[in-house]
């Protein structure tokens, strides 16, 4: 008897085997836009690495198999240890190869920024949690730089050779550098942190102490050293705290447990405890905070790019979907409500990927204003608000693929659950809608700077005028009033550049059809698309071409 029931057909093939560069047609041009042509052929060797079926499996793996924190070992020493699965591993050579923990320092020109970012951007839409480590340890380098003491690390931060084993650093070919600032008490606010340092000897910049106290979230714990925020006295300065001491002992930070989180499943987050564990002081005594806040100017806009990373790669999945998925006699792509989410989705994800290549620009050395302004003021309205795009967006693409993109064998869930965190992680919204206004009034000649660029473009449509026009009155408001308002502020700023960048770039009936959507419908949270079917096709095919 024959007890085959049905043969499956309708069945979306895997996306796999293509290139993630090569196919996306906003990232390459944004490349060469911003500077960062001359690395096109080690991106496209990138992208087609990053694109193998098999790179993909890597990425579920990693996350399947999440790190196991192991306290002690079988003879009963404490070793506060994270061991990661085979996959992770992999994925953090690929990182460390490309560059993409210090290429921008080790390599730095003209369009260093901007290629590190291509990748970064590549890499996130395989593999969201490996970034992490990358982001740190890029970030940490333009402190370390200006320590007397640099040229004993710097062999092992610019190392390609990604080296996991848990040794001194003299045993080793690279490091990794981590980050610590968030206790219980005070989450954001960094002034009620308790850990305290006192000084093993003579105090100051470049001098050892002992530091007691505890971490609610410490990235990235395999790490070779930490930055830590700790008080002494009532000042708070910034401590590398290194995993090894000089003597071959383990410096003690003792790991509690590890974080469950709800997404970034690869990537370890614990809890620590230092107990007496030796930092050297970082920066200028007392400046802690100051110096701190200079290393996330550089994790903010990896947390750009990552959701502008997650955005794309689930547009891709949604687009790759609704090719091959027939409803109702028909592919999903040819059907006029599902074209319209579509359409939006695209538009959304081509806006993120030019303001967060844009970003990237300003990063490299500029005397410009305009450059200085993106680094201050838009940078913390670009996190709040593609971040906090890129978490509706996949939401929408996994709706997309149905009841399919809900499962976990599958990648949408993944990339839903992976969206939330670049919002909070690094200052949430508040913080950073916050951080908007206090850099347009701290940097008057660089917000100045950024009103003009922004008015002549656009001087030319009446609709972006009028806005421009409204967000500079709101800007006079003061105090509390002025504050209510941050979230709107810094959507008109990111809203306001995105259109700008998209009108001087992208081919007209995109931008026209990101103004109409976004300034000239009703409102609310469903964006009009009133968009001729010869521009619309051409959108969706230059997002994902054939």
């Amino acid at each position: 008897m024959n007890w085959v029931t049905h043969e499956v057909t309708n069945q979306v093939p895997e996306l796999g085997d293509y290139n993630l560069y090569a196919s996306d047609t906003a990232l390459q041009e944004g490349v060469i836009r911003e500077g960062g042509q001359a690395h096109r052929e080690a991106l496209l060797h990138y992208g087609g690495r990053l694109g193998l079926k098999e790179t993909f499996a890597l990425g579920h793996d990693a996350n399947r198999y999440r790190p196991e924190l192991e306290t002690h070992d079988r003879l009963g020493h404490r070793v506060d240890r994270v061991r990661f699965h085979p996959a992770w591993h992999r994925l953090m050579r690929m990182a460390f190869l490309q560059g993409m923990h210090c290429s921008a320092w080790s390599a730095p020109g003209p369009g260093a920024q901007v290629a590190r970012a291509a990748a970064y951007l590549m890499h996130g839409q395989v593999e969201a949690g490996t970034l992490c480590p990358a982001t740190m340890t890029s970030a940490a380098i333009p402190l370390l730089q200006k320590e007397e003491w640099f040229e004993s690390v710097r062999a092992y931060l610019y190392g390609l050779q990604y080296d996991e084993r848990d040794a001194p650093l003299s045993r080793k070919t690279s490091m990794m550098v981590g980050m610590g600032m968030t206790e219980k008490q005070g989450g954001s606010d960094l002034r009620g942190n308790t850990t305290r340092a006192e000084p093993l000897g003579q105090p100051g910049r470049g001098q050892p102490y002992r530091l007691v106290g505890h971490k609610w979230f410490l990235s990235s714990p395999m790490s070779d050293a930490h930055l830590v925020l700790a008080r002494h006295g009532q000042d708070y300065s910034c401590f590398y705290v290194p995993r090894w001491l000089d003597d071959g002992s383990k410096n003690p930070v003792h790991i509690q447990r590890l974080k469950n989180k709800l997404g970034n499943a690869s990537n370890a987050s614990v809890e620590v405890e230092f107990l007496d564990a030796t930092g050297v002081l970082v920066g200028e005594e007392g400046r802690g905070i100051p110096t701190l806040v200079e290393m996330a100017a550089y994790t903010r806009l990896d947390c750009v790019l990552g959701s502008a990373a997650l955005l794309r790669q689930a547009v891709v999945q949604a687009l790759h979907h609704a090719r091959h998925r027939i409803a109702f006699g028909h592919p999903l792509i040819r059907q006029p409500l599902m074209q319209s989410v579509l359409m939006d989705l695209v538009l959304e994800s081509e806006a993120a990927t030019a303001l967060a290549l844009r970003l990237a620009r300003a990063f490299d050395p500029s005397d410009d204003l305009v450059d200085q302004a993106y680094r201050r003021i838009l940078t913390p309205a670009a996190k709040f608000w593609v971040c906090k795009r890129a978490i509706e967006a996949t939401a929408e693409c996994m709706e997309v693929w149905g009841g399919n993109g809900y499962i976990e064998d599958g990648p949408m869930a993944r990339l839903y659950r992976e969206a939330p965190v670049n919002s909070i992680w690094e200052g949430s919204g508040n913080v950073m809608c916050l951080d908007v206004l206090r850099a347009l009034k701290r940097h008057p000649e660089q917000a100045q700077a950024l009103f003009s660029s922004l008015e002549s473009d656009s001087a030319d449509e009446p609709v972006l005028a009028e806005r421009l026009r409204h967000l500079r009155s709101l800007l006079a408001l003061s105090g509390p009033d002025l504050e209510a308002a941050g979230r709107y502020v810094a959507q008109e700023l990111v809203l306001l550049v995105q259109a700008g960048l998209l009108r001087r770039h992208a081919p007209q009936g995109l931008a026209d059809a990101f103004v109409q959507s976004r300034y000239k419908g009703a409102g609310g949270r469903v964006y009009g698309l009133a968009t001729s079917p010869s521009a619309l096709n051409s959108v969706l095919e230059r997002a994902w071409p054939v």
